[in-house]
């Protein structure tokens, strides 16, 4: 084994000693000798000072042009936070039942940024597939699996006490107060019985304001137009919805009032006025549950009807911000807005709902959802969901 491993080191000594022997052959030792005078010595310092100053220039200039290049590119008061929502669950009953289990998932990416320090352009893009009966309840992003724009709005201050904002494809009640403190993950009853009142994306041009007058109290309007704006915004042939706000905000309660004027906002009703009320109240003792109550009725001018028709929809809803290791919630409400008329098919039909909400670390958590919706229709068996969400937020 010693034979082998000078027989490996020796080539190597040879080939390190052999550069060596030919470079101090073309040293010439009576000119080495020379650079000791002074003459000699002053030109090598000369050399190597301009040698330096030429390097350090090059390094100046190349920080000051990837310095000018980062400053340029990408704002200090700009900012991007992504979430990622996985689903999994199963719903039997109801009008299209599917019991298979289903996976699906929504991505969204959030940018943010501020000219001023006061004012914020906010500009969403996500991707997702939970349309998918299985999970739909989760509300994810229903598009396809291509990420596209889902809304642009830009929001700014108006003095010391009113804010505005204008925007595409975003919510008209954006800067509405709505006093509910219950978080539930459910689609049908996450707007605590204010469906419609506080107005929701049209897919077209949205604008509002809000004022506050001080001491809890705000206020607050907001206009949306139609999806496609084809027919021109706030024209006659324009669905537009019209909607204000106000609402009283102390250290543990809530109330607000909310009122709406929509066309056509669902298929068959020309036009709704809709009034709605809200209300919380969050206990000071610990292990008591906080308490989110809405109600909103509306008059409807139906096709084919030559009076208006009433209907109605409320919500009840409990929830817990230390249960364990997370945070619990139940609810009670109707599914949908319920019409004042006679009939099996006008009966009021509700949902009970339950979930359970936890961290798993700072960006990781998961939310297990159960909920029970009744259906009226001809007998139609309940719908019964249970599922699943695991969210990542980075």
């Amino acid at each position: 084994m010693k034979l082998f491993k000078s027989l490996l080191v020796a080539p190597a000594t040879l080939g390190l000693l052999a550069p060596m022997s030919v470079t101090a052959n073309e040293f010439n030792l009576n000119d080495v000798s020379g650079y000791s005078s002074s003459e000699e010595v002053q030109n090598i310092n000369e050399f190597n000072t301009k040698e330096l100053a030429v390097t350090n220039s090059r390094v100046d200039g190349l920080e000051a042009r990837m310095n000018n290049y980062e400053a340029g590119s990408f704002s200090e008061t700009t900012t991007a936070s992504f979430s990622t929502d996985m689903y999994l669950g199963s719903v039997t009953g109801g009008a299209t039942p599917a019991e298979a289990l289903n996976a699906t998932y929504s991505f969204q990416i959030d940018l943010n940024t501020s000219f001023t320090g006061e004012d914020s352009l906010d500009v969403s893009l996500d991707a997702g597939n939970s349309q998918t009966t299985g999970t739909a309840e989760f509300d994810g992003n229903t598009g396809t699996d291509g990420l596209s724009v889902d809304g642009v709005s830009y929001t700014f201050p108006i003095g010391d006490k009113t804010t505005a904002f204008v925007g595409d494809n975003t919510d008209g009640s954006a800067l509405f107060t709505t006093a509910c403190v219950y978080g539930g993950p459910s689609n049908t009853l996450d707007d605590c019985g204010n469906g419609y009142a506080a107005i929701n994306s049209g897919g077209g041009t949205a604008f509002g304001a809000s004022y506050d007058f001080g001491n809890g109290f705000t206020g607050a309007f907001g206009v949306t137009g139609e999806g496609s704006n084809a027919d021109g915004f706030a024209t006659e042939e324009d669905d537009t919805a019209v909607a204000i706000n106000a609402a009283y905000t102390g250290d543990n309660y809530g109330v607000s009032l909310s009122y709406a004027d929509k066309e056509a906002p669902i298929a068959g009703i020309t036009e709704s006025t809709f009034w709605a009320a809200n209300a919380y109240y969050t206990p000071e003792a610990d292990g008591f549950p906080s308490f989110s109550v809405g109600y909103e009725i509306a008059q409807n001018e139906v096709v084919g009807q030559a009076d208006d028709i009433d209907s109605s929809h409320w919500f009840i809803g409990l929830s817990w911000d230390e249960v364990g290791p997370g945070t619990a919630g139940v609810a009670l409400g109707t599914k949908q807005h319920t019409l004042d008329l006679e009939g099996e098919a006008f009966d009021e039909m509700l949902m009970y709902e339950a979930y359970y909400s936890y961290d798993i670390n700072d960006g990781m958590s998961i939310t297990p959802l159960i909920y029970v919706k009744e259906n009226a229709v001809n007998g139609t068996e309940d719908e019964t969901g249970l599922m699943v969400k695991t969210s990542f937020a980075f």
